[in-house]
């Protein structure tokens, strides 16, 4: 094969565009997005050393939290420092096999992000609705089954994602029109029909979502019964508080996330950079609020930061 054929198959660089139409704004988009990152990266590392240093948190729901925070650190870390290098440096450049892999790591663990609000969900429903089993059915073996089979469900369903783009002759312009190497944005400069490719991707991602969904949406249907089923007006509006900030940020993953299916699917009118500032919500907002919700407010957590720090806890 001549170097023009093989440069075609394979090209040694894709261009990101960033936020088209906004390009003159990038400078100041890259402040909160930093500032995010940042919340996210100290937060999740937060949780991770509290949860390792206090035994008493060694509870389904705190490994759970852990696996969840591990994932939001992937994940976030795999976009948020090349966006600012293009943001702030204009370093429009990515190696095409840097962007296969930030590619799968984008989709597997957002994928596995979906699993472990599952199973949080799950956790959740059996500590209200059968306490007395709580440890028994979520004794650390099952904890780490079901950590497995989310993290190999995430890995074997979007796998095929960089061997089929890495099979594609690409002859049209190499530049993406985005801010990260999304599945559908790389797969458009393919001069080959990729209907089955799309229709593998979008069927996965639809699949996995709709699944997940269901489940978490019938898991916080039988926990809100159980609640206002609660003896103690008290522990009811406890409860309900602790579900309801769970809610919000598992409503803010799969609406970001079910707008950027659409959009993909029939929303062929909606103005890019509405389309593109929404994907980066999807992958930023998640792992910002995951360790404010699900870590300063919960108590444990807060009061092991704040003895850590010295501050009396009142």
């Amino acid at each position: 094969m001549g170097p023009a054929n093989k440069s075609q198959t394979s090209p040694d660089t894709f261009l990101l565009m960033g936020i088209p139409g906004l390009e003159h704004l990038h400078v100041w988009i890259g402040i909160p997005f930093c500032s995010m990152y940042v919340v996210a990266v100290v937060g999740n590392v937060t949780i991770l050393a509290v949860v390792r240093a206090e035994r008493s948190l060694h509870e389904p729901m705190f490994l759970f939290l852990c696996m969840l925070s591990i994932t939001d650190l992937v994940l976030s870390t795999s976009t948020l420092p090349r966006m600012l290098c293009l943001f702030w440096l204009e370093a429009h450049d990515i190696a095409f096999d840097a962007c296969l892999t930030q590619m799968f790591f984008i989709h597997s663990f957002t994928a596995m992000e979906s699993g472990f609000f599952l199973a949080m969900a799950f956790d959740r429903y059996v500590a209200i609705c059968d306490p007395l089993r709580h440890t028994t059915i979520l004794t650390h073996s099952r904890i780490a089954k079901m950590g497995a089979s989310v993290v190999l469900r995430g890995v074997v369903f979007f796998s095929p994602h960089p061997i089929l783009l890495r099979q594609l002759p690409y002859c049209r312009t190499r530049i993406i029109a985005h801010t990260y190497c999304e599945f559908m944005a790389v797969v458009k400069l393919a001069c080959v029909d990729t209907g089955v490719t799309k229709r593998y991707s979008l069927s996965v991602a639809s699949v996995i979502g709709s699944c997940d969904g269901f489940f978490i949406a019938v898991s916080y249907v039988l926990i809100l019964r159980a609640v206002f089923r609660l003896p103690s007006r008290e522990a009811s509006f406890k409860a309900l508080g602790t579900c309801g900030s769970h809610v919000c940020v598992i409503l803010v993953f799969y609406s970001t996330a079910v707008f950027t299916f659409l959009t993909h699917r029939f929303g062929h009118n909606v103005a890019p950079q509405i389309h593109i500032f929404i994907a980066n919500m999807y992958l930023l907002v998640p792992p910002f609020l995951n360790p404010i919700v699900y870590g300063i407010r919960t108590k444990k957590i807060r009061d092991h930061v704040l003895s850590s720090l010295k501050v009396k806890v009142t």
